[in-house]
């Protein structure tokens, strides 16, 4: 019997003031130190991120629309919306550190995994007893992720495959128990010759280089792949329709991104920014007022996409062409978020005074450009939305 939703939100708010504070809007700004977006998780954001999510899972709020066999709670996607939004009065830890793994591996195991892969895993990356990453890009497959090079080679009796190869940009890599790997197969026709496969990144043959930034942090890994045995049950879909399960993996990629353009990320707490605006002093200035009316209507009408995207994944079970929207609409709302800043902080922005919250917007201006290469390229994602959802022709190769 499905529980009522004021039952469940009863339930969920329990939950919530259980493990952690409740937001309480001061109208004051937060005094938050840093604003990144590519500033590496600490082993502690880690730690904190496990431990909410195995409670939240323990207490039937980490799978809410996830089936009961797999520790799911079988509930309507209305429920996990409802949870959302009520989740955001607190201050839960970050999610980012299982964002991938949460957001990516789980959806694609659960699409294309064998009985014995989700038996194996689904369970544990829902409860974060299990942390996943994606092993996709290649140095010389970034954009064109269909040039990947690293082989899969098939055992004779067909039981096990051995893999070989380089994967780079692979975030959390470095603190992940199993990776998706996109790999070729076959040596053509083109899109036809891929295969995913699940491995474990702690199997003899997996190594892991953290790539450090100029920020000291290292979000992302190169991981390299030497004669890696993985099973045939760990195979995603069919041979040769590995393309298939990365533009699935991409699209829920796109979804968790895209997620952020309408305040998941936290940057977009409309009264945050209001209350930092007023103690900045610019509450009265015309160009502030028209830089913040972008940022809130941008994040209105991602709200409005997501909410479209969601009732399209519900009605029809994969993710539509809304992802690669929202993606764009990240890094369209992250771009007049640091218009913003910039016009209300003027010259502080670029000298660390010490005095809060002026300098430290810095990181975030230098970093928006970065957005717009991941999670694939915005010129992908508008070719993907222009050719593939409107029907529009293909670019003409220009003349030597």
């Amino acid at each position: 019997m499905t529980v009522s939703m004021e039952q469940f939100l009863d339930g969920a708010r329990a939950f919530l003031e259980k493990v952690c504070e409740q937001r309480t809007p001061s109208g004051k700004s937060t005094g938050k130190s840093r604003f990144a977006l590519f500033s590496g998780s600490t082993d502690d954001e880690i730690t904190d991120a496990v431990d909410y999510q195995r409670a939240a899972f323990d207490a039937g709020y980490g799978w809410i629309t996830g089936p009961v066999e797999y520790g799911g709670a079988g509930l309507p996607s209305a429920y996990e919306r409802a949870f959302a939004v009520t989740e955001r009065q607190y201050a839960i830890p970050s999610k980012g550190p299982l964002s991938v793994s949460l957001g990516m591996v789980a959806p694609t195991l659960a699409q294309f995994g064998s009985d014995d892969a989700k038996r194996r895993w689904l369970t544990g990356l829902r409860r974060a007893d299990v942390v996943g990453c994606q092993l996709f890009s290649e140095p010389a497959a970034g954009s064109d992720l269909a040039a990947v090079q690293a082989r899969a080679l098939r055992s004779e009796d067909g039981a096990q495959w051995r893999l070989n190869g380089q994967k780079v940009w692979t975030s959390g890599a470095h603190y992940s128990d199993i990776g998706i790997a996109l790999t070729r197969t076959a040596d053509g026709p083109r899109h036809r010759n891929l295969t995913a496969f699940v491995i474990d990144m702690s199997a003899p043959g997996v190594e892991v280089r953290p790539l450090r930034q100029i920020t000291g942090a290292a979000d992302f890994n190169e991981v390299f792949l030497t004669e890696v045995v993985v099973p045939d049950t760990w195979r995603l879909g069919e041979v040769g329709e590995g393309w298939s399960v990365a533009i699935a993996m991409l699209m829920h990629e796109r979804g968790a991104i895209g997620g952020s353009s309408s305040g998941g990320s936290g940057l977009f707490r409309m009264d945050d920014l209001a209350a930092w605006i007023a103690d900045a002093g610019g509450a009265d200035d015309p160009g502030v007022l028209e830089a913040f009316a972008k940022v809130y209507s941008g994040v209105t009408a991602a709200k409005a996409m997501r909410s479209r995207a969601d009732r399209n994944l519900k009605a029809n079970g994969v993710p539509g062409p809304e992802m690669s929207l929202g993606k764009l609409a990240l890094t369209a709302n992250l771009q007049a978020l640091s218009d913003l800043v910039s016009i209300v902080l003027g010259p502080k922005l670029i000298g660390d005074t010490g005095v809060p919250q002026t300098f430290a917007w810095s990181e975030l201006v230098l970093s928006v450009p970065g957005m717009r290469i991941g999670g694939g390229t915005d010129e992908i994602h508008r070719n993907t939305v222009a050719e593939r959802s409107l029907g529009l022709p293909k670019d003409v190769p220009a003349k030597a």
